[in-house]
C-alpha cells in the first residue's frame, strides 16, 4: 500500500480532480491511501468566515459563504457525469453550507473557528469519493477525525492514530482506494483541531508511518526538490535523493515544497517519501529516504524576513551563566533562533518571529550593549558536510568572496553551513552558489 497526498492546487478544478482520480487508481492487486487538502483558495474563504464572525458582522460571513457555495455547485456540474451523482454531491454541499451559515447564530470563539476550517477538507474529500464511486471505483471515505489526534502537548498521538487506523482499515477491506481528509483531527480533549505545522503533509506521514506503507507519496505542482530557488536562480536541477536530516534542513531553511516537521514520522518509521508532480506524473521527483550519498552538495536554500539581534558585553568575558540569562529571554517569549555565533565578549543570534522584538531587546540591555539589523536573509547550503570532506566548505565561502556576509554557522549539524546576508544580496549569494557549487566545469 502506498499513501498519496495531494494538495489545495491538485484538487482546485473539476479538471484537476479527474486528474488526480486517475492518479490515485492503483493497479491490479495494489491499494492506495490518499490524503487530500482542501479545494485551493477553500480555506483562506474560511479564514475570512471566521473573521467576520469574530467581528460579529454575521452579514459579511454570509456574503462569503454565499460565494464560496456558487463556486462549489458549479464545480458539481463540470465534475460528475450522471445528474444522479450531481444530485447526492449537491445535497451533501447544501447541507455544508447551511451547517456554516449555523455559526452566524452563535457566539462564535476558536472552537468554533477551528471547526469552520475542518469543513474544507471534509468538503474535497466528499466529492473526491463521490466522482470515484461513480467511476465504479472500489473507494470508500473515512474520517481523519477518527484517525488522527493530538496529545496534551498539541502533539501527534501516534499510539493512537496507529490503533485507530488500522481499525478503521480492519473494518473497511476489500476496497482499493481510502479516501481521508489531511490538515484536520481531534485534540487530546475529544474537540475537532488541527496539524498546523505541515498540514496534509503531516497526516500522510503520520498514516504512512502508522501503516508501515511501501512509500509516501507528497504530490505538488513542481518536480520534486531543487538544488536552488528556481525563481530566481538560472540551471537549476531537481534533486533525485535526499537523506532526512538534508530534506529537514531544506525544508527549514526556505525550500516550501516540505514542512521540516512533517517528514519525522516518516524518518522514524524508515519509510519512504517521494515528492512527485501531478503536472508531469511521469517524472521521478525527489526520494527522500535513510540512505546518505556521501561526498556530495545537494542544494542550497533560502529563509527571508531575518533580523539579526548583537549583544556585547564586557561581563560576558571569562563568566559562566551568560548565555543562559540570554537564551531564556527568547524562551520567556517563545521565540526560536534561527544561528548563533559568539566571541569573547558578544553574542549574535538570528530570529524570523518580531513578534516579541522590541519587549527581547529591552530584556537584552540589561547585559550588554544591543544591536538589531533587519530585512536579513539565510542562504544554507546542504549536503554531506562533516569535518573529513575537506574542502566542501571552502567551496561554499569561496563562492561569496564578493558578497558581504554577516554571519557563518557551520558545525552544528554535518549537513548543514549557513551564511547571513543582507535580503538584498539574496540573488546574487544564491547563484553564485549555484554557479560554485553545481555548474562548475
Amino acid at each position: 500500500m502506498n499513501v498519496m497526498k495531494f494538495g489545495g492546487t491538485s484538487v482546485g478544478s473539476p479538471q484537476r480532480m479527474k486528474e488526480v482520480a486517475k492518479l490515485i487508481t492503483p493497479k491490479a492487486g495494489e491499494q492506495n491511501f490518499v490524503v487530500l487538502s482542501a479545494m485551493s483558495g477553500t480555506t483562506n474563504s474560511l479564514v475570512e468566515i471566521s473573521d467576520y464572525l469574530y467581528k460579529k458582522n454575521p452579514e459579511g460571513a454570509n456574503t462569503i459563504i454565499n460565494q464560496l457555495e456558487h463556486k462549489y455547485m458549479e464545480h458539481v456540474d463540470q465534475l460528475y457525469t450522471t445528474e444522479e451523482w450531481r444530485e447526492t454531491t449537491r445535497k451533501f454541499l447544501c447541507d455544508e453550507f447551511n451547517y456554516l451559515r449555523s455559526f452566524t447564530k452563535t457566539m462564535f470563539t476558536s472552537f468554533e473557528e477551528k471547526v469552520i476550517l475542518a469543513q474544507g477538507e471534509i468538503m474535497s474529500t466528499n466529492m473526491m469519493a463521490n466522482l470515484l464511486l461513480e467511476q465504479g471505483k472500489k473507494a470508500v471515505l473515512l474520517s481523519a477525525l477518527d484517525m488522527v489526534r493530538t496529545d496534551k502537548n498539541a502533539d501527534p498521538d501516534f499510539t493512537y492514530i496507529r490503533e485507530k487506523t488500522l481499525q478503521k482499515l480492519s473494518e473497511n477491506q476489500g476496497f482499493d482506494i481510502y479516501i481521508t481528509q489531511g490538515f484536520i483531527c481531534r485534540n487530546a480533549y475529544g474537540e475537532i483541531d488541527n496539524l498546523l505545522r505541515g498540514g496534509s503533509d503531516y497526516t500522510a506521514c503520520l498514516i504512512g508511518a502508522a501503516l508501515q506503507t511501501d512509500e509516501i507519496q507528497i504530490w505538488t505542482d513542481i518536480d520534486g526538490m531543487h538544488n536552488n530557488d528556481p525563481r530566481i536562480v538560472d540551471h537549476t536541477e531537481p534533486v533525485r535523493q535526499l537523506y532526512f536530516e538534508e530534506a529537514a534542513e531544506l525544508a527549514y531553511f526556505g525550500a516550501k515544497i516540505l514542512h521540516p516537521t512533517c517528514i519525522q514520522p516518516a524518518k522514524f518509521a524508515g519509510v519512504p517519501v517521494r515528492l512527485l508532480n501531478t503536472m508531469d506524473p511521469t517524472a521521478p521527483g525527489t526520494i527522500i529516504n535513510n540512505k546518505m550519498q556521501h561526498g556530495t552538495i545537494k542544494a542550497v536554500a533560502a529563509k527571508d524576513n531575518i533580523t539579526c539581534i548583537q549583544i556585547q558585553s564586557s561581563r560576558m568575558l571569562q563568566a559562566h551563566g551568560f548565555l543562559r540569562k540570554v537564551f531564556e529571554i527568547f524562551e520567556q517569549y517563545k521565540t526560536s533562533i534561527d544561528m548563533v555565533c559568539t566571541s569573547e565578549v558578544g553574542v549574535s543570534v538570528t530570529i524570523d518571529n518580531t513578534g516579541h522584538l522590541v519587549d527581547i531587546v529591552n530584556e537584552l540591555k540589561k547585559y550588554g550593549t544591543v544591536g538589531v539589523e533587519q530585512n536579513m536573509c539565510i542562504i544554507c547550503v546542504v549536503g554531506d558536510l562533516v569535518a573529513s570532506n575537506v574542502g566542501f566548505q571552502s567551496l561554499a565561502t569561496g563562492a561569496l568572496k564578493d558578497i558581504p556576509v554577516r554571519m557563518i554557522s557551520y558545525g552544528g549539524s554535518n549537513y548543514n553551513i549557513s551564511f547571513l546576508v543582507a535580503e538584498s544580496e539574496k540573488r546574487r549569494t544564491l547563484q553564485a552558489l549555484s554557479d560554485n557549487l553545481f555548474t562548475r566545469k
